[in-house]
């Protein structure tokens, strides 16, 4: 008795430290859950959180020098090791940024010391020209080499004329250039010129290669410039050499200089903001917008839109600055911009997010110079004799609210859109960004996933659960949740390769299939309801089901063979046509349909598997007690199983919506990823989760483009963390108001 009792208390003693190491097991394995998801949220946000970190500008180093005059332009090298500055003496000086030769004169040359205009190229070509009295110009550039003596780097400063150090003759009578602009193109240079006689001079220099020398040699063409005003404050040329910009006062004529034969005024217009006069304007990098600034410290921008099939400069946007704007300066390679006023505030802006990202005040010159750096990451400053190099922290000014949740107008639009296109192969490239076409894709591609999915995998899961026999259920249930396992890139593959041609060459008889087969089943159902008594009891109850098999494979046969007649008779013989041209309707081959189709296959297990055993799950105690009050089968369906089912049949659907938000293969391989915004089941669309994993193994590591591909993930977390949260909450409520059947 002894050794009995001592036995069980034993056995006692270690089941209860198997319930208590199972216990700490679980505990500790859903704690693990909870940190890994916090991880994962902590580490989405580190990565993302930059983009949104505010402009921030330090001064660095600062010397004065000898003044021979006011600044007419200043420069830094790549490293910011080099600063230039020209002068309004003709002067060309490069001082050591370094801080062991801080202020060293390295390099100093007399350009052009009696000018009568000078005017600067786009950042990309940084070029310089000077003109004279005498008709004359000298075009020069400061450069930088970078040679490596001992394995130290060293950048030495040159001056390069493209031309040549002799000045090129503009004006053949040798008068007084009053105003003047240089540009560089692909395939040779131009130079608009004004003289002071009010003569406008277009010359063009196109460079062939001496066959024996292999230099060099520029070939002349000059024009003249029609319908000049009479006072002229400012030109710009284009880097395309497309278009010369005009500044007269208040007045802009903007003319196509692209074909030199027939120069023409294209568009003239007002370009002041109200009450105000221009005092500075530039373009921005890439020469499709104007910044124009203004005495009341209004900058607006304006680039060319399609109206009435005509191109013409419109107003975008405009942004604020303290006081009266001295000067513009725009950045190297990206749409941003400077601006400095008179009272010496320097503000940072970019053009897509329409922000200010700095307004600080520098200097209490009104005259000062500033200069950006090739990286953006510092800036030179001139005033009272001084040069002051500053360090700015701006990695990411595209990035903001606005630019990626609301419409943005990007250049060369006719409005403003949604739009995301993140890299092109152009430097000149405005970035869009925006991830409202990506989540609406998201939201589409589930949508139409779930439209296919829900009602197939509830019905199933209700008969499977409540009508089926047991014997049936055996194969069925194991066979459709084996489906689950099914890879996804191989239901993509197939969606992409077998299914959208498919459906494209055979659509007609897709669209009838979604009527015959529903009428093939009621009329089936009809058909059986007609039979005597005798044969429809021959057949075991519960297999019913297998009746309907070789009729629904019949009636697929018979209208995929009628789609060829069908699309003859309604639609002209080309069904993708007819709805492209008849109903306005576009037709990707790999469209939503295709991903509705196959991505609804792949979500179906999961919602059948997890309704089917909440349905199942229900007592036999209330579908008896049910049945003995003499309701019926359809009636105890509806009013007992389905309801106290309910909240697992809820969580079903919501599983299965998590599932298609997060799906990323099938998405990828059967839509054209067009980020296109429109619930058209006949297009495509481009999803997070796809989005994600196109681009992010080319986006640069802590680039923007990197960080935003890092923002899409948490709002794709978000959105699954959403959907999870309302699903626990409808349940809850649903377990508590059904609870008590």
């Amino acid at each position: 008795m002894d050794r009995d009792l001592s036995n069980t208390l034993q056995a006692d003693q270690k089941r209860v430290i198997k319930d208590k190491l199972v216990k700490y097991c679980i505990t500790s394995g859903g704690a693990l859950v909870l940190v890994t998801l916090l991880l994962i949220f902590a580490y989405l946000l580190y990565v993302v959180l930059p983009i949104f970190a505010p402009v921030s500008i330090a001064a660095q180093k600062e010397f004065s020098y000898q003044s021979n005059g006011n600044v007419l332009a200043l420069g830094l090298d790549e490293q910011n090791d080099i600063a230039y500055q020209i002068s309004d003496d003709g002067k060309l000086s490069f001082y050591s940024l370094r801080s062991k030769e801080l202020g060293n004169l390295l390099l100093e040359e007399s350009m052009l010391s009696e000018y009568s205009a000078f005017a600067k190229t786009s950042a990309t070509s940084n070029a310089y020209i000077f003109a004279n009295s005498q008709g004359q110009a000298l075009i020069f550039k400061p450069e930088f080499e970078t040679s490596y003596p001992d394995d130290i780097r060293l950048i030495t400063p040159e001056i390069i004329y493209p031309f040549g150090a002799e000045k090129l003759q503009i004006d053949a009578q040798a008068h007084k250039i009053t105003a003047v602009s240089f540009e560089f193109g692909e395939e040779g240079a131009a130079i608009a010129a004004v003289t002071d006689d009010k003569r406008g001079i277009y010359l063009a220099l196109t460079a062939t290669e001496d066959m024996m020398t292999e230099e060099l040699v520029w070939q002349q063409e000059v024009v003249a410039l029609p319908s000049l005003p009479n006072q002229i404050e400012q030109m710009l040329l284009s880097p395309d050499l497309k278009n010369l910009f005009v500044r007269s006062n208040n007045d802009l004529l903007v003319y196509d200089v692209s074909d030199i034969e027939n120069i023409r005024v294209k568009s003239a217009l007002a370009i002041n903001a109200l009450d105000a006069n221009v005092t500075d304007m530039q373009l921005l990098t890439g020469a499709s917008s104007l910044i124009v600034a203004n005495d009341n410290g209004v900058i607006s921008q304006w680039f060319e839109v399609l109206q009435d099939n005509k191109r013409t400069f419109t107003f975008i946007r405009d942004f604020k600055a303290s006081a009266k704007v001295t000067s513009i300066t725009p950045e190297y390679f990206r749409k941003g911009f400077l601006s400095t006023d008179q009272q010496g505030y320097l503000s940072v802006f970019h053009t897509t997010g329409a922000t200010q990202l700095l307004n600080e005040k520098l200097s209490s010159s009104e005259n000062m110079q500033v200069a950006i750096s090739p990286r953006a990451n510092a800036l030179l400053l001139a005033d009272d004799s001084r040069l002051r190099l500053f360090s700015i922290d701006n990695e990411h000014p595209e990035i903001t609210w606005s630019a990626l949740w609301q419409k943005v107008w990007y250049e060369g639009y006719p409005e403003p859109k949604y739009l995301w296109q993140s890299t092109s192969a152009s430097d000149d490239f405005e970035a869009k960004m925006s991830l409202v076409p990506i989540s609406f894709g998201t939201i589409k591609a589930a949508f139409y996933a779930m439209l296919f999915a829900v009602p197939i995998a509830i019905s199933a899961a209700i008969y499977t659960a409540y009508f089926m026999s047991a014997g049936i259920r055996s194969y069925i249930k194991p066979t459709v949740e084996i489906m689950e396992a099914l890879p996804t890139v191989i239901l993509g593959f197939l969606a992409g390769l077998w299914l959208a041609p498919l459906i494209e060459n055979q659509l007609p008889g897709i669209i009838l299939l979604i009527i015959s087969l529903p009428l093939s089943v009621l009329a089936t159902a009809l058909a059986w309801g007609a039979l005597p008594k005798q044969i429809k009891e021959s057949i075991p109850e519960g297999y019913h089901p297998l009746i309907l098999i070789p009729i629904l494979l019949l009636v697929g046969y018979a209208s995929m063979s009628f789609s060829s007649t069908l699309e003859l008779w309604l639609f002209n013989g080309d069904t993708r046509m007819y709805l492209t041209n008849e109903l306005g309707i576009n037709f990707d081959q790999r469209n939503s349909l295709v991903v509705g189709i196959a991505m609804g296959f792949a979500v179906i297990p999961t919602i059948f598997s997890i309704a089917e055993d909440a349905i199942f799950s229900v007592p036999k105690s209330l579908t008896m007690g049910s049945l003995a009050l003499g309701a019926t089968p359809w009636q105890t369906l509806a009013k007992v199983v389905i309801l106290t089912a309910s909240p697992g049949i809820f969580s079903a659907v919501m599983m299965g919506a998590g599932r298609a938000i997060g799906e990323t293969m099938i998405v990828l391989m059967a839509t054209g990823n067009t980020p296109i915004m429109d619930w058209n089941i006949f297009e495509g669309m481009r999803s997070l989760s796809a989005n994600i994993a196109v681009e992010m193994p080319e986006s640069e590591v802590g680039s923007s483009h990197y960080r935003v591909l890092f923002l899409a993930a948490f709002v794709l977390f978000i959105f699954t963390f959403f959907f999870n949260t309302v699903a626990e909450f409808v349940r809850q409520r649903l377990r508590e108001k059904y609870s008590s059947l």
